[in-house]
C-alpha cells in the first residue's frame, strides 16, 4: 500500500513536471515570438525613421547645394563686374597715354615751330639788315630800329601767343615754389612809424585844486610823485594836470590814484600812499584780468598764469603809436591764418605771435632788444623751442630758421605796417597809392590807372586804338620795371594792363 501510494506520488510528479515543462516550454516560445514581433516592429520603426533621415539628410545636402550654387554664381557675377571695370580703367588709362603722348607730341612740334620762327626771323633780320646798309643812306642803329618794327609788325600776332604761352608755363612751373616766395614776399611788406606817447591827461574841476595837489612845499606832489614814479607837471594849462613818464603803467595808476584823490578831496602823503597802494592793487588785478582776456580772443590754452599776467602788461604799452596787446592779438590771429594757409604749424604761430613782443613788457626794466628779453622770459616758464626761436627772431635778432618765424615775423610787420595801426602811416599810404598811379599815367595810351589792394595791384586802362596787343603787353612789362626803379614799397606790386575795344553804333 506504502509503495502503491509512493509509485502514484511519483506518478503524479512526473506527469505534473511533464505538464509544467509543456507548459513552460509553450510560454517560452510565446515569449520568444512576441520578443521577435517586437523586434521587426522595432525593425520596421527603425527603417522608417532611417528612410526619414536619409530623406531629410538628402534635402538638406540639396540646399546646401542649391546655396553654394547661388553663391558660385555671384561670385562669378562680381568677378565679371570686377573685370569689366579693370578693362574698362585700363582702356581709360590706354586712352590717357595716348592724349598724354599726342600732347607730348604737340608741344615738341610748337617748340620745333618757335625756333623756326626764330630762325626765320634771325635770317630776314640779318638780310635785311644788309639790304638797309648797302640801299639806303641809314646809320646802323637807325636801320636796326626799321627792322625791328617790321619784323614785330609781321610776326605780332605770333609774339603776343608766345608771350601769353610763356607766362602759363611760367604760372605752372611757380606752383611748388609758391609758399616760399608767398612767405619771402610777405616778409618784405615792412613800414616804420611814429613815436610812442610819453604822457596823460587828468582833467581836475577847477585850477584851485592845483594847490591842493602840489601842497604845503610840495610835499604832496613830491610825495605822489615818488610813489608812482613819474612827473605831475602842473602849468597854466585850465582845468588840467598832465602825468608825464615812459613807463604806461606806471602812469595809468597815477592817474586812477590822482582822479580818487581829486574825487574825495582828501588830499595828504598818509591818504596819497593809501590811494596810490590801492590803485597798484587793482591795476595788477587788472592786468590778470587783461592777460587772461586776451589769451582767450587768441583762442590759446595751457599757459602759465605768471605769463598771463606779463602779457596783460602790455596793454599798457604802446609801440609807434600802436597798442602792444592789440599788436600782439592781431600778430597772433594773421600768422595762424598764415600757417593754416601755407601748411605750417598754427599752434606755434599763434602762440609765438601772441607772445613776440613779450619783452616789451620788461624792456624798460632789463637791458637789451626786446626779442631777446622775451626768449629769456619764455626759457623761464619752459615754453617750446619753436615757439622761443620764433619769439626771438622776429626783429631778425636771430636769423629765422624755420617757416613759423618767418610766419611771425611776417605778420608782426603786417599788424604794424598797415594803414591805421600807425600815426603818420596813413598820409605815407596815400602818397604811396598816388605814386603808383602816376608811374601808370605817364605811359602813351593809358587812360586812367587806379591803385587796389591797398597798393599791392595795380590796374591799367588804355586806349585801344592807341596801344594794340603787343605795345599792351610791352607796357605791362615797361610800368612794373619803372616802379622797381622809382619808388620803395613794401612786398609786390601785381600791374594788369587792360585793353578793351567797344564798338557801338545806333539803329535808327
Amino acid at each position: 500500500m506504502f509503495y502503491t501510494i509512493i509509485v502514484l506520488f511519483l506518478v503524479g510528479f512526473g506527469i505534473g513536471g511533464g505538464i509544467g515543462y509543456f507548459f513552460r516550454i509553450k510560454k517560452l516560445q510565446e515569449y520568444e515570438r512576441n520578443v521577435q514581433e517586437k523586434c521587426k516592429r522595432d525593425l520596421q520603426e527603425a527603417q522608417s525613421k532611417g528612410k526619414e533621415m536619409v530623406f531629410d539628410a538628402k534635402n538638406e545636402a540639396f540646399k546646401i547645394q542649391e546655396e553654394a550654387k547661388k553663391e558660385e554664381r555671384s561670385k562669378r557675377i562680381q568677378l565679371e563686374k570686377m573685370e569689366g571695370r579693370i578693362l574698362e580703367k585700363e582702356e581709360n588709362l590706354d586712352k590717357k597715354l595716348g592724349e598724354a603722348e599726342k600732347a607730348r607730341v604737340d608741344i615738341e612740334n610748337k617748340i620745333t615751330s618757335v625756333r623756326q620762327i626764330k630762325e626765320e626771323a634771325q635770317k630776314l633780320y640779318e638780310q635785311q639788315k644788309g639790304q638797309l646798309e648797302r640801299v639806303a643812306s641809314l646809320t646802323k642803329d637807325e636801320a636796326k630800329d626799321l627792322l625791328l618794327k617790321k619784323v614785330e609788325e609781321e610776326a605780332k600776332a605770333d609774339l603776343v601767343t608766345q608771350i601769353k604761352k610763356a607766362e602759363k608755363q611760367l604760372r605752372e612751373e611757380s606752383n611748388e615754389k609758391a609758399k616760399n616766395i608767398i612767405v619771402n614776399a610777405i616778409q618784405r611788406y615792412a613800414a616804420e612809424a611814429t613815436l610812442e606817447s610819453t604822457s596823460t591827461i587828468v582833467n581836475i574841476p577847477n585850477d584851485e585844486m592845483k594847490g591842493r595837489i602840489i601842497g604845503r612845499e610840495g610835499r604832496n606832489i613830491n610825495t605822489f610823485e615818488e610813489l608812482t614814479g613819474t612827473d605831475v607837471i602842473v602849468d597854466d594849462t585850465p582845468g588840467s594836470i598832465v602825468i608825464s613818464g615812459f613807463d604806461l603803467v606806471r602812469r595809468y595808476i597815477a592817474k586812477v590814484a590822482l582822479e580818487r584823490l581829486l574825487e574825495d578831496g582828501r588830499i595828504h602823503p598818509a591818504r596819497i600812499e593809501e590811494v596810490v597802494n590801492k590803485a597798484k592793487d587793482e591795476v595788477g588785478q587788472l592786468i590778470k584780468m587783461l592777460g587772461e582776456k586776451a589769451v582767450f580772443d587768441a583762442g590759446i590754452v595751457g599757459l602759465p598764469a605768471e605769463l598771463v599776467k606779463i602779457l596783460g602788461r602790455l596793454k599798457f604799452r604802446t609801440s609807434y603809436g600802436q597798442n602792444v596787446l592789440k599788436h600782439s592779438m592781431e600778430t597772433a590771429l594773421i600768422a595762424a591764418a598764415l600757417a593754416t594757409e601755407l601748411g605750417a604749424d598754427d599752434d606755434i604761430c599763434r602762440k609765438a605771435g601772441l607772445l613776440h613782443d613779450i619783452g616789451k613788457a620788461l624792456d624798460h626794466e632789463v637791458q637789451g632788444p626786446h626779442a631777446i628779453i622775451g626768449r629769456d622770459i619764455l626759457k623761464k616758464f619752459s615754453m617750446s623751442a619753436a615757439i622761443i626761436h620764433c619769439v626771438e627772431a622776429h626783429e631778425n635778432d636771430v636769423e629765422p630758421a624755420t617757416i613759423e618765424a618767418k610766419l611771425v615775423q611776417a605778420a608782426n610787420i603786417i599788424s604794424q605796417s598797415r594803414p591805421g595801426a600807425d600815426k603818420d602811416n596813413l598820409e605815407n599810404f596815400i602818397k604811396r597809392l598816388r605814386e603808383i598811379e602816376a608811374v601808370a599815367n605817364s605811359f602813351e595810351g593809358v587812360k586812367k590807372s587806379y591803385a587796389i589792394q591797398a597798393g599791392r595791384e595795380l590796374r591799367v586802362f588804355v586806349d585801344p586804338v592807341v596801344v594794340d596787343d603787343l605795345q599792351a603787353a610791352k607796357m605791362v612789362y615797361q610800368i612794373a620795371a619803372q616802379i622797381e626803379d622809382q619808388l620803395q614799397y613794401p612786398g609786390e606790386i601785381k600791374v594788369e594792363v587792360l585793353r578793351e575795344m567797344r564798338v557801338e553804333d545806333v539803329a535808327k
